[in-house]
Formats: structure tokens, sequence, C-alpha cells
């Protein structure tokens, strides 16, 4: 008889655990995180050679802003820490460490540049932080077996060079090519796809190569050499000012080759605008995203909610700028992260759910581009199209290439 009565008095709470199961599920937090708020972590360069992507810092801020306004993401409002870096590594380092040691960040989100972020992975994966969807497309954010906690975001930069090359090679296979790259990991990923797309026939077919720093006034004395060089297939694979200086320069010289433009250059309100809408007439970049530019989204419903939340939430942003696409989408993904975590706002689950998107469909990429990662792939967007500048707007062309 003794031994019945605890077993009488555990099947009422058998019967409540199998009534609620919920009841007993426990929230658990990493640093960073709590009932009421998740902070994160990141820096751009508002000031610096590169400060026109301070644009994408801006948009994720504002699309925050508008989140925490209608309730935040499982009843949490989202703390963004956006500091300036400069655009300088080491300062990346630094402002970094605050974040996390300091601050006490859950994660590290969309960080900007390729050898700012390249200097802040070891770190964050040995303090096994989340280091969530740097901003740009190097190849080394893919690499799940040796930094498990980096998750890169839009398709990398090898990739993009490879579409233009299958391109060059079917429409102008006698190309006499020339490339303009950064003197620094971002360059030289675009001259290793380029090479790589090329195959032996990069050796006949590349004919200048030529590099700028950043810290460089202009690129003139590069586009001139190019056009000396006989180039008629020009790979424009700069940044920023350096891409609408070099598309500026050629139409100056009345120099027309085929040109290519890498698609963080690609934004018509910071590069197009500032080089001479004529001089970009006929550029080929890529895209994943929507055009903000390109009058066939005036009427669509993903467009129109992005346009709104322009208005409302970064009115004095520039509509004709792809990187206010860029910081809403990516921002985006974040929250898509965060809302599959529910109540285990963990680092380690943080991770496995950024490492668990399956066909995610946001408003303002192209269809048919999609978020998947896996285990043994932690970059989301792999689709890219082609497209072409009509001397107002991008126009997308042929079928997305990518996985």
């Amino acid at each position: 008889m003794n031994g019945i009565l605890p077993l009488l008095r555990l099947v009422p709470v058998l019967a409540l655990m199998a009534a609620c199961p919920a009841a007993l599920a426990q929230k658990r937090y990493s640093p960073g995180a709590s009932d009421t708020e998740i902070t994160v972590g990141q820096t751009m360069p508002y000031s610096g050679p590169a400060s026109s992507y301070g644009v994408i810092g801006k948009a994720e801020l504002a699309y925050f802003a508008m989140l925490n306004a209608e309730g935040g993401v499982n009843g949490r409002k989202i703390n963004l820490l956006s500091l300036d870096d400069g655009y300088s590594p080491p300062k990346t380092v630094e402002q970094t460490r605050r974040l996390v040691e300091q601050d006490k960040v859950l994660a590290i989100f969309g960080t900007f540049g390729t050898p700012t972020n390249a200097v802040i992975r070891k770190y964050l994966n040995a303090k096994k932080i989340p280091h969530l969807f740097p901003t740009g497309g190097a190849t080394q954010w893919d690499n799940p077996t040796a930094y498990p906690w980096t998750f890169g975001w839009q398709p990398n930069y090898n990739a993009e060079m490879k579409a233009y090359v299958r391109f060059v090679l079917k429409e102008k296979p006698k190309a006499r090519i020339g490339i303009l790259y950064q003197d620094d990991d971002v360059g030289k990923d675009n001259l290793k796809g380029l090479k790589e797309g090329l195959g032996a026939a990069a050796q006949h077919m590349i004919v200048r190569e030529v590099s700028y720093a950043t810290t460089d006034a202009t690129v003139d004395s590069q586009i001139i050499d190019l056009k000396a060089s006989g180039v008629d297939v020009f790979f424009n694979t700069a940044s920023g000012k350096f891409a609408a200086q070099a598309i500026r320069k050629a139409h100056d010289l009345g120099w027309h080759p085929l040109q290519f433009l890498s698609n963080y250059s690609s934004s018509v309100g910071a590069v197009l605008r500032p080089a001479g809408l004529e001089s970009a007439k006929g550029i080929i970049s890529t895209q994943f995203q929507k055009d903000p530019t390109d009058p066939k989204w005036r009427h669509d419903d993903g467009y129109k909610q992005w346009s709104a939340w322009m208005d409302k939430y970064y009115p004095g942003g520039d509509k004709a700028d792809i990187f206010a696409v860029y910081g809403y989408l990516s921002a985006q993904t974040l929250v898509e992260v965060l809302r599959r975590s529910g109540d285990d706002l963990t680092t380690e689950n943080v991770r496995r759910q950024a490492a668990s998107l399956r066909d995610v469909a946001l408003p303002m990429l192209l269809p048919g581009v999609t978020l998947n990662t896996s285990a043994d792939s932690h970059v989301p967007i792999k689709q890219l199209y082609l497209m072409r500048f009509d001397g107002e707007s991008w126009q997308i062309f042929g079928d997305a290439q990518g996985d």
C-alpha cells in the first residue's frame, strides 16, 4: 500500500504534463537575451572609404524600429548596437570585443566587409558567438567545418564572376579581358573567380589586371591603362565611389567595352547616378534582390511594403539605393532565425536555427530566390540573375543561376 501512494500522487502531475506540455517548457537564455529584449551587435563603415555602405546598417536599424513598434519577436524587442569601424580591421576588432565582452551581445550580425569580418571570425568562433550574415560575398563565410559559428548571406563573389564568364564565353569568345579589383580579400576573390571560370583560357583571354587601394584618390590611371591595353571586356569589381569613378572615366575617354559591374556596386542611387546614368548604360551586373528603380515592381506587394516602410521608418533614405533593400532583407533574415529560436535564446540554439532555413521566401527577393541553409551549407542565398542597365533601371534577363 505504501508503494501505491506515491504513484497515486504522481498521476495528477503526469496528467498536467500531458495536457499542458508548454507549461513545463523552460525559457533558456544566453547573455544578450531576456524576457523583454534581444541584443545583437555589428560594426559598419559609417565613416571612411566605404561610408556609402553605411546605408545597410541604417536600414537594419530602421527595420528593427518598425518591428519593435509592432511588438518585436516573440514579444521581445531587438536592440541592435551598430558601431562605426571606418572600414578599418583593427577598429573592427576593438569594437567587436567591446560588443561581446562589455555589451554582452547574443550575436554579431551583419558586420560590413571582407577584411573586417575576416579579423573577427576566429575570435567569434572561439567564443562560440553566432557570427551571422556578414555583409559581403566572400567564399570564406561558408566553411562550417572550420568555422561552425559563421554564416554568410549573399551569393559569393566567386559564383558571381563565374556567371559573368559563362556569358562572355558564349557572347564574346575572343574577348580581350581586363579587370579592376580592390587590393584586398574582396578583390582577390573576384580575380580568383574570374580565372577559375575561364579555366585554361584565362592565360590568353586576360590581358590586363590592375588594382587599387581604398586609400587611393581615384582610379583614373588604372582605367587609362586598361583602355591602352586593348581591353574590350572590362570587369569592374571596384566598390562604391571607385566603381563610379571607373564608369565615369571610361565614358569620358570614349572607351566602351562590354562592362561587368560587381553587384555590390550596382546601386543606382549610390554608384550609377554619381557616375552618370548615361555613362552606365549597357553595363551588366547580377542581382538577387528586387531593384527599387525598376518600374515593373511598382505594383508588387513586396515593393509596396518596402516603400511604405521607407516612408515611415527611413524617410531620409534613398529609394534608388539597392542597399536600403539589402539592409531590409538581411534584418528580416535575422528575425526569421530569432523567431524560430522561440524561448530558447541560447547561442547554441540560435546557431542551430541559422543552419536550418528551408525555402524561406522574403518579399523583396527576386522570384525563385529563397533562403536555404544546412549543417554543411552556411550561405542562405545561392541564386542570382544577370541584369543589364538601360539608362534608367536594371533589367533582368535569362534564368536564375546558382544552386
